[in-house]
């Protein structure tokens, strides 16, 4: 019952997807912005339960629940912790009406034909039942589109789709996230080429099976207009991608049909120093911000 529950409010729900799965690479970054210095730790382990102390804090605040934040993206250490004295996905479901993801994939091959792939995701189906287990509705898995390279490309959403049926096998959704990079000089035409891949994977899915995809935000207003239509895809998110809150909320707006799955966007102005009270008002307007571009 909740996971059909969780569905509807993936596919219709108001608001957008937190993305709060910083990984190794990622979480020193991503404690230093909140004002953690590396200093602060020694080893992975007190890093990781630093950044876990992070993501508890943001999901008990009042800030933060399924009226304006409809799902949350888990790194699997986050998964396998608590949060208010409940496992995370429970605690999510249960207290805030947040629909918990997983974030799955084990970070990226070196470049190809201009794009970054996933490495092989070691254990994939004991994760994916451990992850059932833990009542995670769905998976992410991100790889890279650094250039307009039609073989690239290619191989990029290929392997994405692949990947993706073994999810949809768990009985988990899949979010698809073929990232086209920001800064490249070729970006609206990799895009072009990503979409229409993109489409081609979708026509061939077998009747009955749906994913959801996360994308960069695109070059040309509208451009995934066909995706956020196809019947095969839950919903379309979108990466803030190194772009700023307000920037990135900026265009969000103008792609109407599309919400947002923010990382760094979303705790950018949030601080271990601040109070519970300042915290919370830094956290409510970066939230209320984002909602509002999400549901144009």
């Amino acid at each position: 019952m909740a996971r059909q529950s969780q569905a509807e409010q993936m596919r219709k729900g108001k608001g957008f997807i937190a993305a709060l799965d910083q990984s190794g690479g990622s979480t020193p970054k991503a404690l230093k912005l909140y004002g953690v210095p590396e200093s602060a730790y020694a080893g992975d382990a007190e890093m990781f339960a630093l950044i876990h102390q992070m993501r508890a804090r943001i999901a008990q605040s009042r800030a933060f629940d399924g009226s304006r934040v409809i799902g949350a993206i888990l790194f699997e250490r986050t998964m396998d912790g608590e949060i208010g004295g409940k496992p995370a996905a429970d605690y999510l479901w249960d207290e805030k009406q947040v629909v918990p993801f997983l974030k799955v994939d084990k970070g990226l091959e070196e470049e190809a034909d201009g794009v970054k792939l996933m490495k092989p995701i070691g254990g994939l189906d004991a994760l994916l039942k451990r992850a059932v287990e833990k009542r995670i509705f769905g998976t992410k898995m991100r790889s890279v589109i650094d250039a307009a390279n039609a073989r690239g490309i290619a191989a990029n959403v290929a392997q994405q789709f692949e990947v993706a049926a073994q999810i949809l096998d768990a009985g988990l959704m899949p979010i698809i996230e073929p990232e086209v990079t920001i800064s490249i000089p070729d970006k609206a035409e990799a895009e072009e080429m990503l979409k229409a891949e993109i489409l081609r994977q979708l026509d061939a899915l077998p009747a009955g099976r749906e994913v959801m995809l996360k994308l960069t935000l695109p070059t040309v207003e509208g451009h995934y207009r066909a995706l956020i239509d196809h019947p095969k895809v839950m919903r379309v998110v979108a990466l803030s991608g190194g772009y700023s809150r307000d920037e990135a909320n900026r265009i969000l707006a103008r792609n109407p049909g599309m919400i947002a799955s923010f990382s760094r966007a979303l705790t950018e102005g949030l601080s271990a120093q601040q109070d519970d009270a300042a915290f919370d008002r830094a956290l409510d307007a970066a939230v209320q911000g984002i909602y509002e571009a999400s549901i144009t």
